[in-house]
């Protein structure tokens, strides 16, 4: 027998000829088992009979497809992705091929490339570890309805402008997959969220539900929280006075789809990023706002099973009083001075019209996302002026003290 790689169709065949030559098989049983005509059969067997199982192969085996892009390109494109978009899949160099060189060719053809040329790993070889077994949670049937939000720290500007570790907190529809939100801040604590979910309301309305994580500015998770359930955060304060319900994942995996789109974020938004050359968190803010959460939504975004939204859409008086919900909120207690203390900061009241004010009442203070405050005391805002960090004076001991002699 011929020393050749057959595939397991060939092998199949070469066996349905032998039997039906050793008179075990007839040409009709085979074809119907097989589904193909007894003129197909035949044919095997006479390619058998004259080259052996040689004639069983594909004639096509070994020579290069006449579709095959020419080797001039292939060369080409591997240079275009090796120099420019060496750390980028092989569907988003496509992409970036077609976009920026206009070269048009399919993701499958700029993977082939990319491995033939080791630009790329396909995933099977990275030694990736076995997943976990999990099932499989329906998306809402309404947008709207669950809105999927977190904050992931990542060098997203690669070092640019000194710029190291950056956060960037984003809102995902579960129904649709659209990104609804995204920006830069300075961290994800209790301001930007609040000043996040402001903007955000200002232009969807409010979700009727968000699932978030267990991180400290969206539940409490130590024992005083757990033995005293009233107690709660500011983002929990806020949007149960807003009517928005908290879901809180158990695990990474139960908020799947904004974890998947952080992943697509820190590969294809950093290099967004790069190729505009963007190196500050306002930039990429604008950038975000006017190009990339549209682009985002268009291509990865799906059409919800039912079609009214369930966002509440605010009216103007509701968006105007937004703010007084959306910050954070303490109280203080008036001292006998008329003064009270706000981070490590004094302040005085002063008289305002209509409003009497007597040590031991209680004053909201609310501060807002850019950081200023207001203080309300029975609902009315009162007048007050920031004091000067106060200092004690100098205490002088009333014992004698004997003077010190110096020598003349």
């Amino acid at each position: 027998m011929e020393n050749i790689i057959m595939s397991q169709k060939e092998n199949e065949r070469v066996k349905v000829v032998r039997d039906i030559l050793a008179g075990r098989r007839t040409q009709v049983g085979e074809a119907k088992r097989l589904k193909v005509t007894t003129r197909a059969i035949r044919y095997w067997i006479e390619s058998f009979e004259a080259e052996g199982t040689k004639g069983l192969v594909h004639g096509n085996r070994g020579k290069e497809s006449p579709r095959r892009v020419p080797k001039k390109e292939r060369e080409k494109i591997a240079l275009l992705v090796r120099n420019n978009y060496a750390d980028f899949g092989p569907t988003f160099a496509c992409e970036k091929l077609s976009e920026l060189h206009g070269i048009h060719r399919d993701p499958k053809t700029v993977r082939s490339i990319m491995v033939e040329k080791k630009i790329w790993i396909p995933g099977n070889r990275r030694g990736q570890t076995p997943a976990v077994h999990r099932f499989w949670r329906e998306r809402r049937a309404r947008r709207g309805e669950l809105v999927q939000f977190d904050g992931s720290y990542h060098d997203w500007f690669e070092g640019r402008n000194g710029q190291t570790e950056s956060c960037l907190l984003a809102a995902i529809d579960d129904a649709t997959g659209e990104l609804l939100r995204a920006q830069f801040a300075e961290h994800e604590g209790t301001l930007p969220v609040m000043g996040f979910f402001t903007e955000y309301a200002g232009r969807h309305g409010l979700p009727a539900s968000l699932y978030l994580d267990r991180f400290s500015t969206y539940k409490m998770t130590q024992d005083v929280a757990l033995q005293n359930p009233d107690l709660k955060t500011q983002l929990q304060r806020a949007m149960k006075t807003l009517g928005v319900e908290l879901i809180f994942a158990l695990s990474p995996q139960a908020k799947g789809r904004v974890e998947r789109l952080f992943r697509t974020l820190q590969d294809r938004l950093v290099k967004e990023l790069r190729i505009r050359g963007i190196r500050s968190v306002e930039e990429a803010n604008r950038f975000l706002e006017q190009t990339y959460i549209a682009s985002y939504s268009r291509k990865y975004g799906v059409e919800p099973r039912e079609a009214p939204d369930a966002h509440r859409s605010l009216s103007k008086r509701e968006l105007d009083l937004l703010p007084q919900t959306l910050c954070r909120m303490e109280s203080r207690v008036v001292q006998n001075d008329f003064t009270i203390s706000f981070e490590g900061q004094w302040f005085q009241i002063l008289e305002t019209r209509g409003l009497a004010v007597r040590p031991g009442d209680s004053v909201v203070v609310r501060q807002f996302p850019e950081r200023s405050l207001s203080f309300t005391i029975r609902n009315k805002i009162a007048n007050i002026r920031p004091i000067l960090k106060r200092t004690r004076p100098e205490r002088v001991s009333s014992r004698w003290r004997i003077p010190t002699l110096v020598a003349a």
